[in-house]
């Protein structure tokens, strides 16, 4: 068998020596090189102050926002880091018009919820309509449907890449190029895809970006990020917005100014130890390489499908591997119990309802691994250890 040379970085992932880890959708193992950075922040801050800021922390939403840059097919300072997607997204719609013809927000059914919340409770306030696309399987979303609801009243296309259910890669590509030619602008949440297929904000056709470094990307919570083109950046200014975001930040004036380019886009003051546990798992995912990682994924997750199939398990993730994005999710009898003996275990998966249990491996994830989980289901249900979850099993995030 060919040596697979991505597990070379299995050592920079220390949890990987406990368990076997396939939540990397959820949340990205941990580097090794994390202690030593959140060290640097205490050590800054206890041996400096306030002086902090102009050493080092000022510089990083857009600093760290460099280093994911190149994963998005962006250039240095056209990223800025953000609390959340949520926080990111609510941005990119308070920094546009909605008035009448262009009133309307096209979305699908099958987007994160969390996006999902924002949209369709703040857009109404905004004076916007949202016009939902739905899914004839609950996988995935068909292109063609999705642009036919893209017409001269729409303002903004806002729809997930990779869709966190099934795993279902969106032709947005396709969808881009059409609103485009509608005359609407494409908000594209890439949280499930940046860290694991190739993304290029520029060959997709997208005016925005959003995505996170918690999953894929191995950077831990508060890492979240906004890609806006140069042209949006320049005629586009968020109404959500915050001190970070004027051009003379210290000056303490009470009218906005806005910064030029990325800077525009930040909010207030941001949550700095989140960002120097940021950049080290993008550093690796670059070094691994994205194309390495995708096609291994693609063979990873074939193999997931193929044992999920032989065992007649409902499997809902895209057969087509060019649709499918680094997650399969297989339902099983009893699966929400099955799901908590397989983490006492020490497989570390996710159950989502109505998908079933999620298995997401990466790069650092051995094929052993990919048929353990499976062989430890295929033993819970024979000996029944279920059921002492009978009464306890719950929704893991």
């Amino acid at each position: 068998m060919t040596p697979d040379p991505l597990l070379a970085f299995r050592g920079e992932f220390p949890i990987l020596e406990r368990c076997t880890y396939l939540v990397s959708n959820s949340l990205g193992a941990m580097p090794r090189s994390v202690p030593d950075r959140l060290a640097e922040y205490v050590d800054l801050w206890a041996e400096r102050g306030v002086r902090a800021w102009a050493d080092a922390w000022w510089k990083m939403p857009l600093g760290v926002g460099d280093e994911i840059a190149p994963l998005i097919g962006a250039r240095a300072g056209e990223v800025a880091m953000m609390p959340n997607v949520s926080n990111a997204q609510a941005t990119v719609l308070s920094a546009l018009d909605y008035s009448a013809p262009r009133d309307t927000i096209v979305m699908t059914e099958l987007d994160f919820p969390s996006v999902r919340y924002v949209y369709d409770h703040l857009a109404p306030r905004l004076g916007a309509r949202v016009v939902v696309v739905k899914s004839d399987d609950g996988i995935g979303i068909d292109a063609d449907r999705l642009c036919a609801a893209i017409d001269e009243r729409t303002r903004l296309v806002a729809i997930s890449h990779v869709l966190f259910r099934s795993a279902f890669i969106v032709d947005v590509a396709k969808v881009a190029a059409h609103a485009r030619r509608m005359g609407a602008l494409v908000s594209l949440d890439a949280f499930h895809s940046v860290g694991v297929i190739p993304v290029d904000v520029r060959a997709i056709g997208a005016d925005f970006l959003t995505g996170g470094v918690l999953k894929w990307l191995c950077g831990g919570p508060g890492g979240s990020f906004l890609w806006a083109s140069p042209e949006m950046s320049e005629r586009h200014a968020p109404t959500l917005t915050g001190w970070l975001a004027h051009a003379r930040p210290f000056a303490f004036e009470p009218e906005m100014d806005y910064a030029t380019g990325a800077a525009r886009w930040l909010g207030g003051t941001p949550g700095i130890p989140a960002l120097y546990a940021a950049s080290e798992g993008p550093r690796i995912v670059r070094k691994a390489g994205i194309e390495a990682i995708r096609a291994k994924s693609v063979r990873q997750t074939s193999r997931l499908m193929e044992l999920a199939a032989a065992r007649g398990y409902r499997v809902s993730a895209p057969a087509a591997v060019e649709r499918r994005g680094g997650t399969v999710a297989f339902d099983v009898p009893h699966g929400a119990e099955v799901s908590q003996e397989l983490l006492a275990r020490d497989v570390v998966i996710d159950y989502r309802p109505g998908a079933g249990i999620r298995v997401a491996p990466h790069f650092y994830t051995t094929d052993a691994e990919v048929d353990r989980v499976v062989g430890e289901v295929d033993e819970i249900l024979r000996t029944g250890a279920w059921e002492r979850h009978r009464n306890t099993a719950r929704v893991v995030t």
